[in-house]
């Protein structure tokens, strides 16, 4: 089972990446030619005229692939075929063709955050119109696709809205992430790999081949978009990356019905996600009481400040991946663990960003007061 699964979920990589690495190439023309382009302002950390259709590529990649994917297993459902492929992957189809009404439903909330996306790198929407539209497709997806959080929650419209703030919010830390080459997409891959861990062991065939097709996606497109980016995945890619995680870390059941409840496990989102939520957390906070707006982009997010304080791009970006791995490991290790080992893994999470917050927080005062 497991065997199959893994094969499954590499096809699911390997297909991805694939389209991925063609589609970039060709947003990259579309984008020059229709004028997406990233100018060089003073809020924003690059230099040059940089396209930004790396987001057409990832959205229409996933899209396009689970759409072939739902024809396929119609088709093999329609012809009764499915034991053609041996009795896993046969499980495997079956369970497939039982969500496809899910799916639609997220790949048509997806293509919500794409449109609003790439109409705001055109024309620059204001925050709360934005938001808006994220919580409205949220909802839709936590409702009716039951991408929502059901752990102590038997309610469905308040589990909905609160998986709502929750997607919202992992939508936006992604494109806060979206600072430097390499950084958003790096760090979902990270996150869709640990997911992909995490589901595995829960023997999850559609979240792990969801997060496969993700991190295969996301890959194709960061040989383009690591140091020195000839792409941007803009807001069109961003906004999509974070709706995928975020719909992925409440997808993922991270118990069994027949163990007993450990309530700590609701925490391992809160743990593979700890590298992005410090670095949207922190860059609000500064801007907040520097008495500028959350949403005015600036250059003093987490890997702004590890190049301040002497790393170049490509070693703040490194650092970011390394600490996000650390952390997502901590997430796979919390998943197995009972009492009181869980909590102590995320505790030892927690005290990593400590240890971070206070190198931070020395390096300004060295600044202030040199020897």
């Amino acid at each position: 089972m497991a065997e199959s699964l893994a094969v499954f979920c590499v096809l699911c990589f390997l297909a991805t990446f694939s389209l991925s690495t063609l589609l970039t190439i060709t947003s990259k023309r579309i984008a020059v030619r229709t004028g997406l382009l990233a100018h060089p302002k003073d809020n924003r950390f690059h230099k040059r005229v940089v396209p930004m259709g790396g987001g057409i590529a990832i959205f229409f990649t996933i899209f396009l692939l689970c759409m072939a994917a739902i024809v396929f297993i119609k088709i093999l459902v329609y012809d009764g075929t499915t034991s053609l492929f041996g009795r896993d992957f046969e499980l495997y189809i079956e369970g497939f063709a039982g969500r496809i009404n899910e799916l639609l439903i997220i790949l048509g909330c997806a293509a919500i955050m794409f449109v609003l996306g790439l109409w705001d790198d055109f024309r620059n929407l204001k925050p709360f119109r934005k938001l808006a539209v994220e919580f409205a497709a949220a909802f839709i997806a936590a409702y009716a696709a039951d991408v929502r959080v059901e752990f102590f929650i038997e309610n469905k419209i308040y589990a909905s809205v609160l998986s709502s703030f929750w997607i919202v919010l992992i939508i936006n830390v992604f494109n806060f992430l979206d600072n430097m080459d390499g950084a958003s997409a790096g760090i979902a891959t990270i996150v869709s790999l640990i997911i992909f861990i995490i589901a595995t062991l829960s023997q999850q065939a559609f979240v792990a081949g969801f997060s496969m097709m993700l991190a295969g996606t996301l890959t194709g497109f960061l040989i383009f978009n690591f140091y020195p980016a000839s792409i941007f995945m803009g807001d069109a890619g961003s906004l999509v990356v974070g709706f995928f995680v975020g719909a992925l870390t409440l997808k993922t059941t991270y118990y069994q019905e027949a163990e007993d409840i450990r309530w700590y496990i609701i925490l391992i989102p809160l743990v593979i996600l700890a590298i992005p939520l410090y670095d949207f957390i922190s860059v609000t906070a500064l801007r907040l009481h520097q008495g500028k707006s959350p949403f005015v982009g600036d250059t003093q997010h987490f890997s702004h400040r590890l190049k301040k304080r002497g790393l170049n791009e490509v070693q703040a970006v490194l650092m970011l991946y390394l600490a996000t791995i650390t952390t997502g490991l901590g997430a796979v290790v919390l998943k197995e663990s009972n009492w009181p080992y869980g909590l102590l893994v995320f505790l030892q999470t927690i005290m990593v960003l400590a240890i971070i917050a206070v190198l931070e927080s020395t390096g300004n005062n060295e600044k202030k007061h040199p020897n």
